[in-house]
């Protein structure tokens, strides 16, 4: 799959990046298809650069190709991006009291962007001396922080003169907190609401939420004299409300004072915070709706309505009206405000001694930090184009969607390459890039060059049948008029052939993704506004298959439903580095027998394995190889003459015994050959091990032949006499035994019938004498 290779040249300010690019275009037919197509894609315009009947979209490829097609370079449309500077003052070394300081440069610009090409351009800033400081003092007036106010009261006129030394103009204001005065959170007694500290504290003012005190000021007397009149307060459980006052001092802009300075918001404090949820304890369920809720006394009036904000919201709010936080917490609090400052950019941690003495300090050491610290961001970006910035100063990263700069002292001048690149083609969009803790930013207005500019005329021309006019180098027909030279006259053609051929497979006309026009299909947008593509409008690049639920898992193009990876990447969907680590099978992958995919085995035929090295109903091809381990080991059988080149396929070697013996067959002189057979990487590739001596039959002995048979012929005639005189023998047996029963029978004739009676009368014969 062809990497769509980018080459960033980081140029001087004001020159752009080209990308050197494939142009992996769709079906297009005009300049401005083509240009639309992809970044490398370029138009040939020349009339004479396409064959008869040659379709138009041989004329979008990248401009080498299109030069070696043997486009003239003069003929080649491709639009460049461009950068136009709106304002561009130069940067200043020093805050003027009558100007704003110019830090970043430029202060706005015009991109024409050609879509998919990375145009690269130097953002400067340098820190200006004297730029305004706008610090406000929020304080935690908690029963626990009385000792930490006493201090802030002597220490303010310190921290404004340490801030007007910095910078030379700096102001200062100053607010207070405790938490929302419902239970749980504060004692909802009358008594405990107006004076909630112990009974021994004198002075003691009544719960609130938050209150703002003075506004931004140089006025160090009245930052004194505000502040000395604050009391201590309290409330009952230890994490306070010093997100919703954050969210005052963020949002009330002009009641605060902000102005185009520095602005820093110090939160001092020796407890957690309460944050979004926190409410539902007190029965409070309307989230914070991120507004100024000040009223005529100054004091937070939806305390008690609206939830804690959440942490996201607090930062997000920041770096809105470029705020930086300053968390002066206490040792046993600090962690908890560091993990916090992690969530929120451009804000610092410093530790308070126990009753804040060192505050002065903490102040100095974090404004420094942060002042010097720079990032750059884009802010209000358009969906379609993307914005990446490089830096090689410290902290500073390459392609990053923030910029950085670490340590810039007063007067260093550093540069941030800011590239921006249009995915698609837009209407003119603008967005900002700024600096966080800045007010200063740089507004980019950006257009899409989506058109072709060509050198048409508004006449018809020859080249079209005088038909059509030239537009880009191909013809636009006059109305009636269709094809490449408006040759298509639609009044005499046969509609149901030029149907016919709109039809892929006698199946619907274009699919029923476009018309069909004289014979060719123009193809309708899909849904997601690009064009289908194709002969018959078959192709969209919009339905690969995901990963991640992104379109080829945002590692490659997705072209006519198929994913065209970038390099290292494989997968129906991108979704795997390239790998073959777990195929390598020695010298092959996957034993030769498949295809490695995502590091793992695809096998074919019947094998099976992580490396394709079994197949469970493959069986030795004994018999089908007999003729070839016959020529191989003996030089004998049908294939003696093309052994080498019939045989490939087997390696065979003659051993002197075997250590297994898995094929026994029978070769041409009819001899038993025994071989063992082991399978090769690939298909039907063996190594054969064959024994040297074939098992081969011996000619007949004629005289055991002979003397068998007649001893064969005297034993079966004995067998028969001795069979006979066995069948004479039963039967002189069985008459016997009859002759015998039949003279038992006549001995038991003699005997007297015991029913048998005599005579009782007697006649003799007198004729009878006795004579015999």
């Amino acid at each position: 799959m062809p990497q769509v290779s980018k080459i960033i040249l980081l140029l001087l300010f004001g020159q752009h990046v080209y990308s050197q690019e494939e142009c992996a275009k769709s079906l297009v037919v005009t300049c401005n298809d083509c240009i639309k197509s992809g970044p490398g894609c370029t138009w040939c315009q020349d009339l004479n650069f396409t064959k008869p009947g040659e379709p138009e979209a041989v004329r979008c490829d990248t401009e080498s190709n299109l030069l070696k097609k043997g486009c003239p370079e003069k003929k080649i449309i491709n639009p460049p991006s461009d950068l136009r500077n709106i304002r561009n003052k130069p940067l200043t070394s020093t805050t003027d009291k009558t100007k704003n300081a110019v830090q970043l440069q430029p202060q706005e610009i015009e991109l024409n962007l050609r879509p998919g090409h990375a145009y690269a351009f130097d953002l400067k800033f340098k820190r200006a001396e004297g730029y305004p400081v706008d610090l406000y003092y929020l304080m935690d007036l908690s029963y626990s922080m009385g000792d930490d106010l006493n201090n802030v009261k002597s220490l303010g006129i310190k921290i404004l003169e340490n801030l007007q030394r910095i910078t030379g103009n700096a102001r200062i204001g100053f607010g207070s907190f405790v938490d929302k005065t419902v239970l749980p959170f504060t004692d909802t007694s009358e008594e405990k609401l107006k004076k909630p500290c112990p009974a021994s504290e004198v002075k003691c003012q009544p719960a609130f939420g938050f209150q703002h005190v003075l506004s931004l000021t140089q006025d160090v007397k009245k930052f004194n004299d505000l502040v000395s009149q604050q009391n201590i307060s309290g409330n009952l459980d230890i994490p306070e409300g010093g997100l919703d006052a954050m969210m005052q001092v963020i949002t009330c802009v002009d009641k605060i004072g902000w102005g185009n300075s520095t602005r820093l918001l110090v939160l001092a404090t020796d407890a957690g915070f309460h944050m979004a949820g926190d409410g539902k304890l007190a029965g409070i369920l309307e989230p914070n709706q991120e507004t100024c809720q000040l009223d005529t006394r100054n004091m937070y009036s939806k305390s008690n309505t609206w939830d804690y904000p959440s942490v996201g919201q607090i930062a997000r709010n920041l770096e809105a009206q470029n705020i930086q936080p300053i968390f002066a917490v206490t040792e046993d609090v600090s962690q908890i405000y560091k993990e916090l400052s992690k969530l929120i950019p451009k804000s610092v941690v410093g530790v308070l001694s126990k009753d804040s003495s060192n505050v002065v300090k903490l102040i100095e050491d974090a404004y420094n930090k942060l002042s010097s610290n720079i990032i750059v961001t884009h802010e209000g970006l358009p969906k379609g184009i993307s914005v990446t910035f490089t830096s090689n100063c410290e902290g500073g990263q390459k392609n990053s969607y923030k910029g950085i700069c670490n340590n810039v002292a007063i007067g260093n001048e550093v540069t941030f390459n800011v590239i921006v690149k249009a995915d698609t083609c837009l209407e003119n969009e603008t967005f900002n890039i700024s600096l966080l803790g800045f007010n200063e930013k740089l507004l980019v207005s950006v257009k899409t060059r989506c058109k072709c500019e060509c050198d048409n005329q508004d006449v018809v021309h020859e080249y079209c049948n005088n038909k059509g006019k030239i537009s880009c180098g191909t013809c636009s027909c006059n109305s009636g008029f269709l094809g490449q030279r408006c040759e298509c006259d639609l009044d005499n053609k046969d509609e149901a052939a030029l149907k016919e051929q709109c039809r892929k497979k006698n199946g619907t006309e274009c699919e029923g993704r476009g018309d069909c026009e004289c014979g060719l299909c123009k193809c309708h947008q899909t849904e997601g506004g690009k064009t289908y593509y194709g002969p018959h409008c078959e192709c969209d690049d919009e339905h690969c298959e995901k990963d991640g639920n992104r379109l080829c898992g945002g590692r490659g193009d997705c072209r006519c439903g198929e994913c065209k990876c970038y390099e290292g990447y494989e997968g129906t969907a991108c979704q795997c580095k390239k790998s073959n680590e777990s195929c390598l099978t020695g010298e092959t992958v996957c034993h030769g027998r498949g295809k490695c995919l995502c590091n793992k085995c695809e096998c074919q035929g019947l094998y099976s394995g992580h490396t394709c090295e079994t197949c469970l109903t493959c069986k030795l091809p004994c018999q089908e190889s007999g003729s070839c381990v016959e020529c191989n080991a003996f030089g004998t059988g049908p294939l003696e003459k093309t052994c080498a080149s019939s045989c490939k396929h087997l390696k065979v070697t003659v051993e002197e015994k075997l250590s297994k013996n898995q094929c026994q067959v029978k070769d041409s002189l009819g001899c038993r050959m025994i071989f063992s057979m082991t399978e090769q990487d690939g298909f039907d590739k063996y190594f054969v091990k064959v024994l040297k001596d074939r098992e081969c039959p011996q000619g007949p002995n004629v005289g055991l032949i002979v003397g068998g048979s007649l001893a064969a012929v005297a034993l079966i005639g004995l067998l028969i006499l001795i069979l006979i005189k066995a069948i004479f023998y039963i039967n002189d047996l069985k008459e016997w035994k009859r002759f015998e029963k039949e003279a038992q029978r006549r001995q038991w004739a003699k005997s007297e019938n015991p029913l048998f009676q005599k005579a009782t009368t007697t006649v003799a014969n007198p004729a009878f004498t006795g004579d015999s």
